[in-house]
Order: structure tokens, then C-alpha cells, then sequence
């Protein structure tokens, strides 16, 4: 097995690029979009890569040690996921040698960067497809897509006819991956970002390629290239079939994310999110379970703190669980600052860089749990041990268990305080035995085999 061994150690931040930080307003667009107004599908808004350089000192701050970015290579949209070029940087991000600082500046402080591939379809304007619309049928590349018949119309209005188009868009024309030629572009796409610094590959819709052979030859592609490099599968549904050798590392962990925000918002029980998070656990191998990207939000979701009502205590509590739990946690730009945003396109708001309309202590907070978890190994590495799940108080308790070590975390999701006397028989803890709250200076005396608590509402606790 080929797990990058960084990956249990990594505290992800995702960056919309469009959106973060305009670092060289030279490369903006002329119709920009001024920055903090409200996003829109389509209005370009000047964030960069240079923007990221600028401001990583803020991140390292922060104290993540590994980046995700959304689409980066030339494309018609503030998303990009529309590619035209898969081997040029879009000039309205920077161009290579913008990457190559920003490649620099991340590895001289410990952080890697893992870009987003899009593969299973690329835009209107990429060479293949643009020679089809050319030359019909008589194009060499005819082949490279799935076209139904001739002629083919990609700009009338309506759903794709002529051709598969991604959800049956016009605007983003699937590949055929079937296509020997086509492989051999889009594997050596993989290949040479590699090359050039990037330590790994976000892989957009990957189960849209349904085709094992294929990933098998992209995995080997990438793990020659770099046998450190992390591939990251966005399949939102669980399923054991996307990671080991044949496939991804690991994958976005969407099942968590519901699971934890479900039981903080009320949606559902502490059973229910128990039960979530032992079965998806228990799906994979240890090495891919510990691999997973674990996210509260991201470009495709609403926002955590619009999705919690605007509760600030209720973020605090979903991102303890997040930090918690085995995998990497993903923290997506502007959410620990307390960003609001519905969903896509609203979820992409610029992020606020004046100061005074950030909230501090949320801030702090997810510094806090970062550094936690940066500085005990058990949080990476720990087995998960369920204890208890009490739906009638919305209180959930887990352990974490590494050698000789144990950990209590305990989440109270009510609106009231709740008194507890949880049993610690699993965590080897004894009689007499002082333990302590790691976030803040609360401490506790083991009697009788159980700890006496009391927990405020919307609040928890990590014990050791």
C-alpha cells in the first residue's frame, strides 16, 4: 500500500483561487467584479496565485499544513472546472513562474499542495473538441469525446444532444476515456504537474470514470512520478471500491461531514451519527480510513455557519468532532473566521481580509484545535473506540486509543447543560486517576470507574 505517510499528519485549507487574496492586479480581468460584493455564477473577482503567496503567512499562522486548490489551468469560468488548457496556468491567476513561487514558498514551510484534476471533462474550448466543432466529422479527434452524431451544435441553448456533456451540459463535453489517445494526454497531464511541485491530485467526479483500468494507470502514473504524492477521490457517497491500490488514497469524506452536522443542527441523533461514523470507519482498510479528507464545507456545499443558523457554538462543537475524528481534517477558506455563504454560487464569497468583520474567537478556536491536533499524535493516529451515544440528552462520546494512551472526547449537541457519569472501563483509566480537558484547564478525578462531569450546552470536551 502507497499512502503518502504524511497524509495522517495533514490539516487541510481549500482555496477557491477566484476568491481568496488579488495579489497582482495586472493580470485582472477588465470587467472585474469589485471584491466584496456578493458572488455571481459568472463575474470574475481577481483572486490569484500571487494573492496566496502574499498572504500565507496568514496561513501558516493558521497553522494548516497542506492546501487544496480548486481548478487552476486556463479556463472560461471563475471555477474552472471548464478546462482549455490543462497545461497552462490561467493568465487571470498568474502564469508559471507565479506557480513555481507559490509551489516554493509552501515547501520551504512544510506544506504541500494538492491541485484539482478534471478529467472526466474539459470545456468547449479545449483543442479536441474545438477541432470537432472545426472540422465535423472529418476532425482527428472525433474520437476523443462521445459524440452521438454529426453535425454537432455545442452553443444553441438546451441540453447536450450531439454529444454526452457532463450532466448533459453543453458547456463541458466528457471525454472518452476509452480512447487510447485520450489517456495518454490526461496521464501525462498527471504527470507533469507532478513534476513541476505539486504533491498530489484532487480528482473531480472520478466515479464518472467507471473504468478501473484507468485509475489503475493514473495511480501508477502519479506514484512513479512522486510515491509520495496523495490522490484524493471526491466520491460523496461511501464506498470501498474507490481506494487501495487499483484506485485513491483516499476520498472526500462527505458521510462525516453529514453526520457531524446533522447531530450538531438537531437533524439527527447521537445513535445515528455513532453509527455514521463506526460504519464508515469499518468500510475501508485502516491506512485509506486514516487518508480520508475530512470537510464541514466546501465550494459545493452552503456554508457551515449559514447551514448552523448563524450559531457560532454549534461550529465550534462540529469542528471538535471534525478534529476528533481519524483522517485529515479540511478547514475551507474563510470558515474559520466565521464566513456566511448559501449555496454555489454564494458559498464562493471573497474572503474578508479587513480585520474588523472577522469573528476572533472562532478564529482562535480553530487555532486551538489545529495546534491540538498537531501536537498529539493520538488524534492522527489513534484507534477510534465508540463509548457511549445518549439520544435523549444528544450527548455522543468516543475514545482514542494509541499504545498507551487514551482519550475521552465528549459532545454535548443540546440546548442545555447535561450531567454526566460516563463509564471509562475501555480507556484503561483508574480510581484516582487525575485527568484533563486538552482545551482548556479543566481537570477530573476518576472514582468508581466513571468521571462525573458537567457539560454546558453546545460545547465539548477533550479528555486525557
Amino acid at each position: 500500500m502507497s499512502v503518502p505517510y504524511w497524509i495522517q499528519d495533514a490539516i487541510f485549507y481549500q482555496i477557491f483561487p477566484d476568491r481568496f487574496a488579488n495579489g497582482d492586479p495586472t493580470n485582472d480581468p477588465p470587467n472585474l467584479r469589485p471584491w466584496n460584493l456578493p458572488p455571481t455564477r459568472d463575474g470574475f473577482q481577481g483572486g490569484d496565485l500571487r494573492g496566496i503567496i502574499q498572504n500565507f503567512n496568514y496561513l501558516l499562522d493558521l497553522g494548516i499544513n497542506s492546501i487544496y486548490l480548486n481548478p487552476i489551468f486556463q479556463a472560461t469560468s471563475t471555477h474552472r472546472y471548464n478546462t482549455t488548457d490543462y497545461y497552462k496556468i490561467d493568465p487571470f491567476l498568474g502564469d508559471p513562474r507565479d506557480f513555481k513561487a507559490l509551489i516554493e514558498v509552501a515547501h520551504q514551510n512544510g506544506v504541500r499542495i494538492i491541485l484539482d484534476g478534471v478529467f472526466n471533462h474539459t470545456g468547449r474550448g479545449f483543442f479536441a473538441f474545438n477541432d470537432i466543432l472545426e472540422n465535423q466529422e472529418s476532425s482527428p479527434y472525433r474520437d476523443w469525446f462521445h459524440v452521438k452524431h454529426f453535425p454537432i451544435d455545442a452553443y444553441s441553448p438546451g441540453d447536450s444532444l450531439d454529444y454526452l456533456g457532463w450532466w448533459k451540459l453543453k458547456s463541458l463535453p466528457k471525454f472518452n476515456t476509452d480512447n487510447p489517445a485520450v489517456r495518454k494526454y490526461l496521464l501525462g497531464v498527471a504527470r507533469y504537474w507532478i513534476e513541476q511541485g505539486a504533491d498530489g491530485w484532487r480528482l473531480d467526479v472520478p466515479n464518472e470514470i467507471d473504468d478501473d483500468s484507468f485509475w489503475l494507470q493514473f495511480r501508477h502514473t502519479v506514484k512513479l512520478a512522486n510515491p509520495d504524492a496523495y490522490i484524493l477521490g471526491e466520491i460523496w457517497q461511501a464506498g470501498a471500491r474507490w481506494v487501495g491500490d487499483t484506485h485513491f488514497d483516499g476520498l472526500m469524506n462527505y458521510p462525516i461531514r453529514d453526520a457531524i452536522l446533522g447531530f450538531v443542527k438537531g437533524q439527527s441523533t447521537a445513535s445515528e451519527c455513532a453509527n455514521r461514523f463506526e460504519k464508515t470507519l469499518g468500510m475501508y482498510p485502516p491506512e485509506n480510513a486514516f487518508a480520508m479528507y475530512v470537510p464541514l464545507g466546501t465550494h459545493d456545499t452552503e456554508r457551515i455557519l449559514t447551514f448552523l443558523e448563524g450559531d457560532i457554538k454549534k461550529v465550534e462543537l462540529a469542528m471538535l468532532l471534525q478534529f476528533a475524528y481519524p483522517g485529515a481534517p479540511a478547514i475551507y477558506y474563510g470558515d474559520e473566521i466565521g464566513l456566511e455563504g448559501g449555496k454555489d454560487p454564494d458559498s464562493r464569497r471573497t474572503f474578508p481580509w479587513g480585520t474588523k468583520s472577522w469573528n476572533h474567537g472562532l478564529q482562535t478556536w480553530v487555532k486551538k484545535l489545529i495546534h491540538l491536533r498537531k501536537t498529539s499524535p493520538i488524534l492522527r493516529r489513534g484507534t477510534y473506540l465508540p463509548i457511549l451515544a445518549d439520544n435523549e440528552r444528544a450527548i455522543f462520546t468516543f475514545g482514542r486509543i494509541l499504545d498507551e494512551e487514551s482519550l475521552l472526547v465528549i459532545a454535548n449537541a443540546n440546548q442545555n447543560r447535561s450531567q454526566l457519569q460516563l463509564p471509562i472501563e475501555k480507556l484503561g483509566w483508574h480510581d484516582g486517576q487525575i485527568v484533563h480537558n486538552l482545551l482548556d484547564s479543566g481537570e477530573f478525578i476518576v472514582s468508581g470507574g466513571k468521571i462525573s462531569l458537567v457539560i454546558p450546552p453546545k460545547s465539548g470536551l477533550i479528555l486525557q
